[in-house]
């Protein structure tokens, strides 16, 4: 079964940091595009951010929203992927999900077929 866990969400006040982790297990993630979307009460589904497979050369996206403050990267060794969120402000309250394709990288949220379970992350005073 091919399962990615997510874990670091929380609660953060405006300008402070988060790092979201994204876990894989039964596939290699050095194979595999991993991308960050994000989904806020009655806002349609984000792409956040997207990194190319270990072993390829290919591009890093982010969403016009947060590049410039959001980073991704990933640790092949522990088979996870990482967002880092800094400069987070109200509007990054969201539920947000990482997921894994075996393509090339994208924010097209429907060319992934394996996601994490969602982990919220609320920006407030």
């Amino acid at each position: 079964q091919l399962q990615l866990v997510q874990s670091g969400g929380g609660l953060v006040q405006p300008g402070g940091s988060l790092r979201l982790s994204c876990a894989a297990s039964g596939f290699a993630l050095d194979r595999h595009s991993i991308a960050w979307f994000r989904q806020a009460p009655g806002k349609e589904r984000e792409g956040v951010s997207c990194i190319s497979p270990s072993i390829s050369d290919g591009p890093t996206f982010y969403g016009g929203s947060v590049e410039g403050r959001f980073a991704i990267s990933r640790d092949d060794a522990k088979n996870a992927v990482y967002l880092q969120m800094d400069r987070l402000k109200p509007g990054d309250t969201a539920v947000y999900y990482c997921a894994a394709e075996i393509k090339w990288c994208s924010l097209d949220s429907s060319l992934f077929n394996t996601w994490g379970q969602g982990t919220q992350v609320t920006v407030s005073a």
